[in-house]
């Protein structure tokens, strides 16, 4: 047995009440040095044992006053804390031996809870964890509270009170998120239940445990009023609208700020929803639901009052805030040179009226933007200047590492690249995008055995991760495990259907099963959503080739370099130039061809006969 049963019915301790048992249960006795390596997934889980588990990892905004944590966790977060645990289990049971965990009141567990089960029964071998769950005989609604299972339900007000009272002179935050706000919502003071619903809010959405923030906040909005408690209740409304959105259900965040502008006079608060309705609706998680130009008109409205902000120094981190948050609008519109030009003026107003040491975070996101539209506008330098100096700054945040990376493969650096990206795989929980892009480059410099590990890596760690399905689809293709690239090809096709690089993989498949009609149709839907898909008129090239239309398959290969010249592209051309009688074409195809690979056989044989 890994230890006792454990409950994980977030009515006791919110977020992670089962994974928390778990922590509890394994890490003292477990190796420090193993605890160490995962300290930010244990706390995170754990936050009553920090004693137990030294804080080895950690950016720049741990060591800020909540007001200045401006950046709220996207909503993989959890998935990540949940793959660094499992990790972090399989590792001591290696060295202890098989368990089996057995879990109950699953159908009442935060969803915390449920994506870590998940993640254990599926990264972990059942030979090593049993996980065992007891699920109800009916239908039950998994983020309800009503009755099912309710030890409490027969307390009376006083009595709830009572227990509430004991477990806050416990001081456990655990309580505080789970059993301290249900308990008070049935007890005798509507006051104290907001009191112990701020607090569970405020932790649940620094954590990033967004389904919580939801469901706390929603609950919290019900006991409190808008006119006697105006600071309150706006603090509960934009918490629990900022979750929703990150959960994508912007319609229902959109619709508290419509409630907040019908309920608020405050400029603060009419600024603050005009630019939460902005990015509701320039980030839609449906990109055919964006609508940048009426985003445009809502962080208008937001710069508008911002701007007359009397004191300097809250202007100057508002209206920065606008500044930026309009910035993207004017990228979704197509002006990126505008909205550079918006980033360097908030850039500006944040060195001029703010303190030399307030709001870093604030800072650093800008430079990071800078740098990001300093790229989209072909000034490769001045982004990486900006880079250099965030990491510097915060050493600690592993996305900026990817994006220093991105750039640095892009600059041909691909040793530095991949050191970044090794960076990003230490410093924070495991997420799969350093190794979908380490991929990248082991694949372009030839080891494809590398970049294929990688790429299962990263599907192990998210097996939604549609790029990447596309990529090991592509590459299994290529090595010509076509069973394997068709099983990728349809996983990523049921998650996004007109994925155009998951079509392109599948008419390679098909091709290669002697499917020309199914392969065509393929490449031609690949190409009906991405037209300069250089992989897709390529394929389709060396199907029209293959099926004796050489004058379609050099069409093809032409369109294909357009992208830029590629030997083997070159190659194929020419094989297709002389079989449709266009044999000096072909000659000069395959000259160009040695001169970018001279030590290519293939096309040094060709040019001799």
């Amino acid at each position: 047995m890994l230890l006792p049963p454990v409950d994980a019915d977030r009515r006791l301790r919110g977020p992670y009440t089962a994974g928390g048992a778990i922590v509890a249960a394994l890490v003292p006795a477990a190796r420090p040095e193993l605890v160490a390596r995962y300290d930010i997934e244990l706390r995170a889980m754990a936050p009553d044992m920090g004693e137990l588990i030294p804080e080895r990892r950690r950016s720049l905004a741990a060591h800020l006053p909540r007001a200045e944590r401006i950046l709220v966790h996207a909503p993989r977060r959890t998935l990540r804390l949940a793959n660094g645990f499992a990790e972090f289990v399989r590792e001591h049971l290696a060295e202890t031996g098989p368990r089996t965990l057995v879990v109950e009141n699953v159908h009442l567990a935060d969803p915390t809870d449920r994506e870590l089960l998940a993640v254990l029964r599926r990264r972990i071998d059942p030979g090593s964890l049993t996980v065992m769950t007891g699920e109800p005989a009916g239908p039950v609604e998994p983020t309800g509270l009503g009755d099912p299972g309710d030890p409490w339900k027969a307390l009376t007000p006083a009595e709830h009170d009572a227990l509430a009272d004991e477990l806050e002179r416990e001081g456990t935050v655990g309580a505080r998120l789970g059993a301290i706000p249900y308990h008070r919502e049935r007890g005798a003071d509507p006051r104290r239940a907001v009191e112990a619903l701020r607090f569970a809010v405020r932790w649940c959405l620094d954590a990033g445990c967004h389904d919580a923030v939801a469901e706390l906040g929603t609950r919290a909005l019900a006991l409190t009023d808008p006119a006697a408690e105006p600071e309150v209740w706006w603090r509960f409304l934009h918490s629990t609208a900022t979750a929703l959105g990150a959960l994508n259900r912007e319609e229902e965040a959109e619709a508290l700020f419509d409630r907040a502008r019908r309920e608020s006079v405050s400029p603060a608060v009419h600024a603050a929803a005009a630019y939460s309705t902005a990015m509701l609706k320039v980030r839609h998680h449906d990109p055919a639901r964006r609508d940048p130009e009426a985003a445009l008109a809502w962080v208008n409205q937001a710069i508008a009052i911002s701007t007359l902000l009397p004191d300097p120094r809250e202007r100057a981190f508002k209206l920065g805030f606008d500044l930026n948050g309009r910035a993207l609008v004017e990228v979704r519109l197509g002006r990126p040179a505008r909205a550079l030009e918006l980033v360097q003026e908030a850039v500006e107003l944040a060195g001029r009226d703010l303190g030399p040491d307030e709001h870093p975070i604030h800072r650093l996101v800008l430079l990071a933007n800078r740098a990001q539209l300093a790229v989209m506008l072909g000034r490769p330098e001045e982004a990486l200047r900006d880079l250099d100096a965030v990491i510097a700054a915060d050493p600690g945040y592993p996305d900026y590492y990817i994006d220093r990376g991105n750039l640095l493969h892009r600059l041909g650096r691909e040793e530095e690249a991949v050191a970044d990206y090794e960076t990003a795989m230490r410093v924070g929980p495991p997420f799969p995008e350093p190794y979908y892009n380490r991929a990248e480059i082991r694949f372009a410099a030839g080891d494809h055995r590398g970049a294929l590990d990688d790429l299962d890596h990263a599907l192990e760690l998210d097996p939604g991760f549609v790029d990447a399905l596309a990529n090991r689809a592509g590459l299994l293709a290529a090595l010509g495990e076509y069973g394997g690239a068709r099983a990728d090809v349809e996983a990523g096709l049921a998650i996004d259907p007109g994925n155009p690089y998951l079509l392109c993989a599948l008419g390679q498949v098909e091709a290669a099963g002697g499917r020309p009609d199914r392969a065509r149709a393929a490449f031609d839907g690949a190409l009906e959503r991405a037209p300069s898909l250089a992989a897709a008129w390529a394929g389709r090239g060396a199907l029209a080739f293959e099926t004796g239309d050489p004058a379609g398959a050099v069409a093809d290969f032409t369109r294909a370099l357009e992208s830029g010249d590629d030997p083997a592209l070159l190659y194929n051309r020419a094989m297709a130039l002389r079989a449709a009688g266009r044999a000096g074409e072909a000659s000069a195809d395959l000259r160009r061809a040695l001169e970018l690979a001279p030590d290519d056989e293939d096309v040094r044989r060709e040019l001799e006969d």
